[in-house]
């Protein structure tokens, strides 16, 4: 695709729509958090509404604060749920906006819907939507329109037809340099754009929230929207491109001719983006393409370095998988961010400090941010880890406030040890500390926990610092209190 073809998809896009309008229906979309990035699920269904004629504002409760006049004159408004921290803010803040938008119809849309739809009715929501959604948000806000009372939902919860994707409309969030940056580690920054190129996955990893709405499914964002998406964000000042996609190479045709458009157009611009550590192996020949394109770094959910537990999450890898992907990476000259979920009910003190060793060997703490190393996991409403035999017998009953089964460990000390490193992680960030400040502290601390003595460490341990995004939280990880009072 050439620059003109990019700049006439992206012409049209924005307000420019919502000109002429019948009559004026006025509907909010809400993103509560999306790990610092200017939210696509806002923007897409963003374009849909407003080809309708429909007026559409766009709050982002990372930034902004919910708006009293805007939301007394909204007829629907839509809260996204991509994640759990996000979902977590939605449940916090929709008595408030029940109380500020009397008269809408309330939607959450997104993958933690579908999961907790039976505590976000109780809250007053009367639609919720899950996978590729765009058409049924549209129908109902056309509905509405009509005089439709749509007191009760009339069709499916989760949509997966493939769906005919439109430019992002961007127009409505706030500006890109408000959002995360790509730290650099010259000590400079880029401002950071943030695209789709597909939806949903083809795997079934047990504890992963896109199971239970995808199944397994995926869908693609043509390469002309794709690249439309990213020449508007390039107009407003992004300088590298994140790739938000829950695995880059779930479809890898598709993702290396997304590479090939952009290359070719943008041949100076940098990228990163998710990528399984099965598809890194599978696909290791794609790899220098991928440096070639501008790959700075590969975000990879390692989860653990126990091949017991890597079986029960059914990863379809090993700890040895996942170091022999991470050498591939670094032969091809790309980083890996490596993510993990340190705390299970299948984690051991002794286990945990391996993890920590493997860190140290590897040469990879300054990849990993400090809030990956106290990650617990999280069991919400039809996760597939329910399907494992006895798992239930570990959980307690659902509990709305941490929207999960909780569940405890046979071994106190390890649930005080996750406790004791999300609090090191959140001080050190509030600090402005180094990751490999807060590894040290981390490190103390788990030996502590065995009531043995921390074998002392150097910066040579630590590894180079790596590019990455200056939001250090996670979607899984516990919500702060400012977070969750945000709005």
């Amino acid at each position: 695709m050439d620059s003109g073809s990019a700049s006439r998809l992206f012409e049209g896009a924005g307000e420019g729509r919502q000109a002429g309008t019948a009559a004026r229906f006025e509907l909010v979309l809400i993103n509560p958090y999306e790990l610092g990035r200017q939210p696509f699920a806002l923007a897409e269904p963003a374009a849909w509404l407003k080809r309708d004629g429909f007026v559409v504002h766009c709050l982002d409760l990372s930034l902004q604060k919910l708006d009293p006049e805007l939301l007394a004159r909204a007829r629907l408004v839509a809260l996204y749920v991509g994640m759990h921290t996000a979902t977590r803010i939605a449940v916090e803040a929709l008595p408030r906006i029940r109380a500020l938008a009397p008269h809408a119809h309330l939607c959450v849309y997104g993958l933690y819907a579908p999961m907790n739809q039976a505590l976000l009715r109780g809250l007053g929501v009367k639609t919720i939507l899950g996978g590729e959604c765009e058409p049924a948000l549209a129908d109902l806000a056309r509905r509405l329109r009509a005089g439709e009372a749509c007191a009760t939902q009339a069709g499916p919860v989760v949509h997966l037809a493939k769906i005919d994707f439109l430019t992002p409309d961007r127009s409505g969030l706030p500006q890109l340099e408000r959002y995360a940056h790509l730290l650099l580690p010259d000590g400079g920054k880029k401002r950071l754009g943030f695209v789709e190129a597909s939806r949903g996955c083809k795997h079934l990893c047990r504890h992963c929230p896109v199971v239970p709405v995808y199944q397994g499914k995926f869908r693609v964002v043509p390469v002309p929207v794709v690249m439309a998406d990213i020449a508007q964000q390039l107009r407003s000042g992004a300088e590298h491109i994140s790739f938000g996609d829950p695995d880059f190479f779930n479809g890898s045709t598709h993702a290396m001719k997304v590479l090939a458009a952009m290359q070719a157009e943008f041949p100076d611009l940098s990228f990163d983006a998710t990528i399984k550590i099965q598809h890194l192996i599978a696909h290791a020949e794609l790899l220098p393409a991928l440096k070639a394109a501008g790959c700075l770094f590969v975000t990879s959910a390692v989860e653990s370095v126990d091949d017991q537990v890597l079986q029960y999450l059914d990863k379809n890898h090993t700890r040895a998988d996942f170091e022999r992907a991470l050498q591939l990476c670094r032969d091809a000259g790309i980083d890996m961010a490596p993510t993990f979920v340190p705390f299970t009910p299948w984690t051991t003190l002794e286990g945990y400090i391996e993890l920590l060793r493997t860190l140290l060997r590897l040469r990879l703490v300054e990849a990993v941010p400090p809030i990956q190393l106290c990650i617990r996991l999280l069991v919400p409403e039809g996760s597939w880890l329910l399907q494992l035999p006895g798992f239930r017998d570990m959980l307690g009953a659902f509990d709305a406030k941490l929207l999960g089964y909780p569940w405890r460990h046979t071994d106190p000390r390890v649930d005080a040890l996750q406790q004791a490193l999300q609090s090191l992680a959140a001080q050190g960030d509030q600090r402005g500390l180094e990751r490999s400040e807060i590894f040290v502290q981390m490190w103390q601390c788990a030996y502590a926990a065995l009531r043995l003595p921390a074998p002392r460490l150097t910066r040579a341990d630590y590894g180079r610092p790596t590019a990455h995004l200056s939001e250090p939280w996670y979607c899984c990880a516990e919500p702060t209190e400012q977070q969750l009072q945000s709005f």
